[in-house]
């Protein structure tokens, strides 16, 4: 056979989600309370600024140090191996949440981020996006050194009260610009 086919979009990737995917304690990457502990948590907001019920994010960084962890077993909670990676769905009203340590920069001149995969109902694929961590350090990364002023402020998340909020917009809603995605090289959309 000779013919050329034309390759086919991919399935929407959900809501799905309730089944197989989460597990126990899949949200805490540390317990609450424990020793340097934060909630890292937000919406997920559609087009039109509403929350999206379904959506599931993971999220991987580095430790409070900076190092990435490289234990085996991201899925492994004992309660004192932080494993760097976590998953949480949202709510009804959009909303997510971590317990989680704040990373440390990588490397030298970077800003600290969460890295963060968005699944949702109506996407193809998954997103990719990174919250950073709001400081003096911002200035000099190099990511957000690299996109116009006006959109930096999507990948930055604000303090609120001992946490951490970053609010995720899919797209341009009124008022509220959607929050950068990022494409890494090898990866197909």
């Amino acid at each position: 056979m000779n013919t050329l086919l034309t390759a086919t979009p991919g399935q929407t990737v959900g809501p799905f989600f309730g089944y197989a995917l989460p597990f126990d304690r899949c949200d805490q990457l540390v317990p609450a309370g424990s020793p340097g502990a934060v909630q890292l948590s937000g919406l997920v907001l559609d087009g039109d600024g509403q929350p999206v019920p379904d959506a599931l994010l993971e999220i991987w960084q580095a430790n409070a140090d900076g190092t990435i962890p490289t234990s085996t077993g991201s899925l492994h909670r004992d309660g004192w191996t932080f494993t760097g990676w976590g998953r949480a769905g949202t709510d009804a009203g959009g909303r997510y949440n971590f317990s989680t340590v704040i990373p440390g920069p990588c490397d030298p001149g970077a800003a600290p981020f969460f890295l963060i995969t968005v699944f949702a109902r109506g996407l193809l694929n998954r997103l990719f996006t990174r919250a950073y961590v709001p400081g003096g350090q911002l200035a000099g990364d190099p990511l957000l050194a690299s996109l116009p002023p006006e959109r930096r402020d999507t990948l930055i998340a604000t303090r609120e009260g001992a946490g951490l909020r970053f609010d995720i917009q899919l797209q341009d809603a009124p008022g509220k610009p959607e929050t950068v995605f990022l494409r890494y090289a090898g990866y197909q959309r």
